[in-house]
């Protein structure tokens, strides 16, 4: 069988500050939305700008360092793996999907308030657990 690969590099801004939250087991896991910004010109040779959010999720370890130092606004350098989860809606019965970058390594890129620049806080993926438990919560997954 051929070897594969599922890695994401991801470089971008925090949208919001970020949810921090405890398994059942107590194993912290934080998710934050992460924004990556293209610029392009179209057919008329005008500037476009385009915005892609995309979901990020910490555990153990790298979750609460993201819960402390992590705020709206921040710039990040996110490293991880693509995952899709999905549940059915209690509402509709529908089947959702949700496709999130799982952070093995994040990069604080923004200055910190006392001026210093490019603060480097990481954690590597010996933070991540190889099964990713799954949060419980009563309609999606948070």
């Amino acid at each position: 069988m051929a070897k594969s690969v599922n890695k994401a590099i991801l470089v971008g801004n925090v949208g919001q500050d970020p949810e921090v939250k405890y398994t059942p087991s107590g194993v912290p896991v934080a998710r934050v939305s992460l924004a990556t910004n293209e610029r392009f010109k179209d057919r008329n040779e005008q500037w476009q700008d385009r915005t892609e959010w995309h979901s990020i999720v910490a555990w153990q370890r790298l979750a609460e360092i993201v819960g402390e130092y992590v705020r709206k606004g921040s710039k990040l350098y996110v490293e991880g793996k693509l995952q899709t989860s999905s549940w059915e809606d209690k509402q509709t019965g529908e089947k959702k999907y949700r496709t999130e970058v799982v952070a093995g390594e994040i990069l604080l890129l923004s200055s910190r308030e006392n001026g210093q620049e490019d603060t480097q806080t990481t954690a590597g993926e010996e933070s991540t657990p190889d099964s990713v438990p799954t949060p419980v919560d009563d309609d999606i997954p948070f």
